[in-house]
């Protein structure tokens, strides 16, 4: 299973409740985006065809030829197009918040967001760890998000993709998927609109906003298992039947 972050954000979105609970069931494997967390500072590239075939680069080297995808927010479109675009090396697709590019409110959103997922970072450090965030590394976060913010073409590049969810072709799209979204969220009729776009997928609400893996990361964890779980389950009986 694959964990991809949502941008202005880092793995430990996943790391701190989420990936422990659906690693008791599969492999998990999360990773930062480029300038993201650990990952190397990059000024340009930040569209989706480039974010894919980062993802793809790195199943590579990992060996691995098919996965389990999961995406949160921007991470969620990062999914879908690498779903369309090689959907040989996707077995099932969980979709989590995912906004439509083209809603300029539900950009807003993802800003809006990056206040709080530094505050949820900085939280679960402390409760994690036992250690209170240092001083030096609040301000290296810092400056990772003012050169995302200010130094690179990523607001442009989003920008860019306005149109991506119109353009796709998702009726050629057969893969299971989950689509998980905020019961409140400013982005749920996108996972309504992608519901009646992906035949073979369904829909569940969470309580809560568009930052429901911080709201409600147990019940995201245990709805991507059982998801997953059954799914598995119907392709072994249709096997074997």
């Amino acid at each position: 299973m694959v964990l991809i972050h949502g941008m202005f954000s880092n793995l430990s979105i996943y790391y701190f409740n989420i990936a422990p609970i659906v690693a008791k069931h599969f492999h998990v494997v999360m990773y930062d985006l480029k300038s993201h967390g650990m990952s190397e500072r990059f000024t340009d590239g930040y569209d989706l065809e480039s974010m894919s075939s980062d993802l793809l680069a790195l199943m590579d080297v990992l060996e691995l030829k098919k996965v389990h995808l999961a995406g949160y927010s921007f991470g969620g479109l990062i999914a879908l197009k690498t779903a369309l675009k090689v959907p040989e090396r996707v077995s099932q697709l969980v979709v989590i918040e995912a906004p439509d590019p083209q809603d300029e409110k539900a950009r807003n959103i993802i800003d809006e967001y990056s206040k709080e997922f530094l505050e949820h970072y900085v939280a679960n450090f402390t409760d994690t760890t036992k250690v209170q965030m240092g001083k030096r590394q609040m301000e290296k976060n810092h400056r990772m998000y003012e050169f995302l913010f200010e130094k690179t073409s990523i607001k442009a590049d989003m920008i860019r993709e306005k149109h991506f969810l119109k353009e796709a072709n998702f009726s050629e799209l057969n893969i299971p998927t989950l689509l998980l979204y905020g019961s409140e969220s400013n982005c749920k009729p996108t996972g309504e609109w992608l519901k009646m776009q992906i035949i073979s997928s369904e829909l569940g609400l969470i309580p809560g906003d568009h930052n429901i893996p911080i709201q409600e990361p147990v019940q995201i964890a245990e709805s991507i298992v059982h998801f997953l779980s059954q799914s598995l389950s119907k392709t072994l009986t249709q096997n074997h039947g």
